[in-house]
């Protein structure tokens, strides 16, 4: 298929939008001459917005810059910055709360345009707090290498920018989706104190906040601080239809988690394994080499493969969070001193502690002798619960050993021993201090700072309920060695499990990590000389940054088993490689606003805006990235914005130095049925006629690791807007910007759908990081690991309008936000030498469990009048193709959101009292197939439901 190029795009975008632009400018300059009246002059000061250092009076020509009040994020309704920054149309997959699948870990994460992974890895947006950078994340089983929200004390956030435009000419690495800027707390005088306690109307879900802010002014300078607590109580899939069954029926387990199987005189099935076999108890039967069963021993069909809707339940949801419980509290404090005329020191502390917990489905316990994933183990014929041997009184003669060295598999979810809960205690510290005033260069006043800051997060956790395989080994085997063992109790392997058992065999990880950054910058600003148009603004400066990150997981984990092969580690945990990474480097940028025209028929103004950045890694050398920028005003309503950005992004400690760490890894297997049911897939070839996938999806290991061969990642970013501020519509604003980013290079590690439907589809290289069993065909290991893999694309439109307006009933104030997503393209190489493989996702789920709707909205509407307030606000999340579903092209449903809120303020302490209600009607997430048995995108929709608060506020 023949692609079109990216200058053909760019040309037939960017020429619609300028005819329309043009159409609507001249439209504009009309009705300026004909009507238009003399002003009183105004002063309007000069401010630095996000996405330029220099200070500027119309923050508009910078870009698409979003800007969040404090007002904003108090009437949102949530309880974290995370929480409200991926409501936002631009924002795409991103960590949040609900914790199901084992990725958040208590963290959350802001992703623009989709150019971050689920999980944070290689994340292309820059997050900032005051305009300076803010420590990586950490995550149980090892640290992160994305910015956690959840470490931010809510209380000290005063506003929110975001810049959904490529900067890192202006700010360096990461920037190439954007920039967002948090704002803290500055002067003010007084208390003010906030609660709020909220609940879903199901019961559960309780979130409680509260927040203190103290603020005093001196006659030299001031003093801020803040006090926050965040209370988020958990929701379970069991109290959710959508979440309570799996929408693909499950083969096995049964009725139980263990499979079925009967043996005669037993009042109710006992359960085991999943395989097919014993089809028949007329004759003797030898079965995987145990040995013959004789007549009679066993009921007809004793081993079947459940399959009816009324044959099984979902184990692997039952217990388990869609939204996990969180703990936070954090203390934030900032004094600003003048010590002269022209100096100023400033300084800032901060602690922000989070205690979060996510709950699993059990550990999938697969063993057995010469088959199953961790294979070696053995029950002896005389083993108190082998249903088959002498201790169940079953005739010697067909009394059955499961020996070592035969082709046994057990496969069960071990709910005995519990479900998996991880706990993670994060501790976040911050210091930063700084210098800021005036001098005079040049014959003109320049403003310079010098800023220098160390922050640290840093993390224990623990993995209750794995299994030690070693305590199993020992429970299952010789009952003579169990009983001369300490402490060693038997234990049933093909039924319920004594308390006594699974204490026995329960392990619980307990491993830290931790992540540093070290950074000092020295900026300056002003206005070198005079240009016919106005004068020549420049800003420039230097930064220094030192990144660490350390990955010390439980020592336990990584040993090798006692008993098993020295292949297999002790203990159901994920094992990984101890890590130890850091990289530093030197900056400098320089950023230059030059007008052009000034008051000239169709061109009030003409800008041009400049900026270079050189980067020097020690890990991957240097870099120079550069911006162009063109705004023009062909009258005073109208703004035309064009940019051109190249982006840059170092591979992170992450990416570079990860140690070997094993990971679970959900896949559909391309292969089931062998290659006799796939003749057309050459990697299926070798694969047994008689395979066949439990589960529809299986959980499998696999491993992945970093690289230090990656190159860093680059970008081009082409944008294009329109702002329109009409004069005689007084409060109206409208903008469209169009945006096209190709990013070069990706570093990203191939899914395990990716991997294993390039081997069935292509063969090797990709079939040799697959390991199959020879005997089963199941899969036992996937590899994966960073590489410089593809070719990103992603394009689309973003429009927003506001109009605030008063009646004589009260102020209004109205908002529409539209984000409509053309492409997002993955482009690889064919390994074969044919043409370049395109995934384009716009409109699609994908395999990897995410979504990515055309389109996406929100809007609000806003009333106030006296001590009376309301709003109403409405989010839209479009539809798309549940790749997975089996109806073919089958669509997960659009939805749309609204929320009320309602308040009143006494003048008594200037109290504020405020109802709310979020989801007023209750919409769950559009089923998906790709999301079983969890059954929805836990990255884009809301499963709370409908939930009330209350919020009361004082200020004196």
């Amino acid at each position: 298929m023949a692609l079109v190029s990216g200058q053909a795009r760019r040309l037939r975008n960017g020429a619609a939008l300028a005819v329309l632009t043009w159409i609507g400018a001249g439209s504009a300059w009309a009705q300026e001459q004909a009507a238009a009246q003399p002003e009183a002059a105004t002063s309007v000061s000069e401010i630095v917005v996000t996405g330029s250092r220099i200070q500027r009076k119309d923050a508009d020509s910078v870009g698409p810059v979003l800007t969040l009040t404090a007002e904003d994020i108090k009437s949102s309704g949530a309880t974290s910055i995370g929480d409200l920054l991926q409501k936002l149309p631009s924002a795409g997959v991103s960590l949040n709360s609900n914790g199901t699948q084992g990725t958040s870990y208590g963290a959350s994460s802001i992703n623009l345009r989709y150019l971050g992974g689920a999980e944070g890895s290689g994340n292309r947006v820059l997050v900032l707090v005051d305009g300076h950078r803010w420590v990586d994340g950490v995550g149980q089983r090892g640290f992160r290498d994305f910015v956690d929200l959840n470490t931010m004390p809510l209380g000290m956030i005063e506003g929110i920018e975001v810049l959904k435009d490529g900067a890192s000419a202006i700010y360096g690495a990461d920037a190439i989706a954007g920039v967002v800027n948090i704002q803290t707390l500055r002067d003010f005088d007084g208390v003010r104190l906030s609660a709020r306690y909220g609940s879903t109307d199901r019961g559960d879900g309780e979130q409680v906040q509260t927040i203190a802010n103290f603020g005093k002014r001196f006659d030299n300078g001031a003093l801020v601080f803040s006090a926050s607590y965040v209370k988020d109580s958990p929701i379970l899939t069991t109290d959710r239809d959508l979440t309570r069954v799996s929408l693909v029926p499950l083969t096995a387990p049964g009725t139980s988690p263990y499979g079925l199987f009967t043996l005669p005189g037993l009042a109710n099935n006992a359960y085991f394994g999943t395989g097919a076999g014993f089809a028949s108890s007329a004759s003797p039967i030898t079965a995987n080499g145990f040995g013959s069963i004789g007549a009679g021993a066993l009921a007809d069909n004793s081993f079947h493969v459940a399959s009816l809707p009324g044959d099984y339940f979902n184990p692997l949801t039952q217990g388990v969070y869609t939204t996990g419980p969180s703990e936070r509290y954090g203390f934030y404090g900032r004094y600003r001193g003048d010590l002269s005329d022209t100096l100023s020191f400033h300084a800032e502390a901060l602690f922000n502690r989070r205690v979060s917990d996510q709950m699993f489905a059990p550990v999938p316990l697969d063993i057995g002798g010469t088959a199953g994933s961790v294979r070696g183990f053995s029950v002896s014929a005389n083993h108190a619960y082998n249903p088959f041997g002498t201790a169940n009184g079953v005739p010697s003669a067909n009394a059955l050993a499961f020996n070592a060295n035969q082709a046994w598999r057990v496969r069960k979810v071990m709910s005995d021993v519990g479900n998996r809960d991880n706990i993670q205690d994060v501790k976040t510290y911050r210091f930063g201090a700084g210098f800021d005033g005036q001098i005079r260069l040049f014959e003109r006043d320049w403003s310079w700072d010098a800023y220098g800051s160390y922050a640290r997060n840093e993390m224990k956790s623990s993995a209750l309920n794995g299994i030690n395989y070693d305590n199993l080994f020992l429970g299952l085997g010789n009952p003579a060695t169990c009983a001369a063992t300490k402490g060693c109790v038997p234990v049933n392997l093909f039924g319920p499990m004594s308390a006594e058992a699974a204490d026995y065999i329960r392990f619980t990880t307990r491993e830290s990590n931790s992540t540093e950054i070290y950074d000092l910058a020295f900026n300056v600003t002003g206005d070198l000389y005079e240009l016919p148009a106005g004068p020549l603004a420049v800003a420039a400066g230097y930064e220094y940054r030192q990144n660490k990150a350390t990955d010390t997981p439980d020592p336990v984990v990584n040993a090798p088993s006692k008993y098993l092969s020295s292949a297999y580690a002790a203990t159901s945990s994920q094992t990984r490689v101890p890590t130890t990474g850091q990289y530093s480097l030197h900056e400098a940028y320089v950023e230059l606003a030059a007008p052009l025209l000034r008051d000239m028929p169709m061109a009030q103004s003409l800008d041009l805006s400049l900026a270079a950045r050189y980067s020097n890694y020690d890990t991957v050398g240097d870099a120079t990235t550069v911006k162009v920028g063109l705004g023009w005003r062909p009258v005073e309503d109208v703004l035309v914005r064009g940019t051109w950005s190249q982006g840059f992004r170092a591979p992170s400690i992450l990416e570079l130095f990860q140690g070997g760490r094993e990971v679970l890894l959900q896949v559909i297997d391309p292969c089931n049925g062998g290659g006799a049911a796939n003749p057309s897939l050459p990697g299926c070839a070798g694969v047994p006629a008689t395979y066949h996938q439990q589960n529809h999806q299986t959980l499998i290991p696999g491993t992945t690791s970093g690289n230090t061969n990656l190159k860093p990642e680059t970008a081009d970013t082409y944008s294009l807007g329109v702002a329109f501020k009409p004069r005689w519509v007084p409060g109206l604003s409208l903008t469209v910007d169009w945006y096209e980013i190709t990013i070069q290079d990706a570093i990203a590690s191939q899914s395990a759908a990716q991997i294993m439907n390039l081997c069935a589809v292509r063969g090797d290289p990709y079939c040799s990081l697959i390991t199959r069993d020879a005997s089963t065909g199941a899969v036992l290991n996937l590899v994966q690991g960073a590489q410089n893999l593809n070719e990103i694309r992603t394009s689309g439109v973003d429009a927003t309008a506001r109009y605030e307006f008063s009646t004589s009933v009260g102020r209004f104030a109205a908002m529409v936000d539209v984000s409509y997503l053309s492409e997002f393209s993955t482009v690889s190489p064919d390994p074969a030498g044919g043409p370049s493989i395109v995934d384009d996702r716009a409109g699609n789920g994908d395999r990897s469990r995410s979504t990515y709707p055309h389109w996406k909205g929100q809007t609000s509407l806003r009333w106030s009048d006296g001590p009376w307030n309301a709003s109403w606000r409405g989010r839209y999340i479009g539809d798309s193709t549940d790749v997975v579903n089996p109806v073919k092209d089958a669509k997960t449903d659009a939805v749309f959101y609204q929320d009320l809120e309602a308040g009143y303020r006494f003048e008594r302490y200037d109290t504020t009292i405020t109802v709310g209600v979020n989801n007023l009607f209750d919409v769950m997430p559009p089923a998906s197939y790709a999301n079983a048995p969890i059954n929805f995108d836990m990255y884009t929709y809301d499963v709370r439901g409908r939930s009330a608060y209350v919020r009361l506020g004082f200020q004196f």
